[in-house]
């Protein structure tokens, strides 16, 4: 099989050199033409199905290059669009994170603000409530030193009377 394919690889290429038309074979007489002979007509379909078939060979190679260069193509493509996606989904996030943040910062000056106004407003009420309670025990304290003075004017006094009795 191996030789059939080398003496047909063989005698291909007088039939390409043959088809190929040149100077020489142009001006080539035609009655020098020799009769073909049933085997020289098999031999030479034979050549242009070998001739045909490493057609093909070349076609598909072509075919598979081409399809291989279609597919990476397809993976540069799928390749830039997730390194896109990627790319797209990280400043997604980092703008969440960044507006988490910023909500969670208002939130907190919310917080703390609430906080500074609950104790400012403690603060005020405690004392309010201290100033009125020395107020009250100012006042309590005048008037049971007042009541105290008035019982001790009255006790003198009736201790003067006693006394300018028995003095008498």
């Amino acid at each position: 099989m191996a030789d059939q394919k080398e003496r047909t690889k063989k005698s291909s290429t007088p039939v390409e050199k043959a088809e190929t038309p040149s100077a020489e074979v142009v001006h080539a007489p035609v009655a020098e033409e020799r009769p073909r002979s049933p085997l020289d007509e098999v031999m030479s379909q034979a050549e242009r199905a070998y001739a045909a078939y490493m057609d093909a060979e070349r076609q598909v190679a072509k075919a598979y290059h081409e399809n291989e260069t279609q597919v990476a193509k397809a993976y540069k493509r799928a390749e830039a669009q997730a390194y896109r996606s990627y790319e797209a989904t990280v400043s997604q996030a980092l703008a969440d994170r960044a507006g988490a943040i910023a909500k969670a910062a208002k939130a907190r000056a919310d917080v703390i603000s609430r906080a500074e106004e609950a104790y400012k407003s403690a603060e005020t009420a405690a004392n309010q409530a201290h100033d009125a309670a020395v107020a009250g025990a100012a006042r309590s304290r005048d008037a049971n030193l007042e009541k105290a003075w008035k019982v001790r004017d009255e006790t003198i006094e009736q201790a003067w009377q006693i006394y300018s009795k028995i003095a008498r």
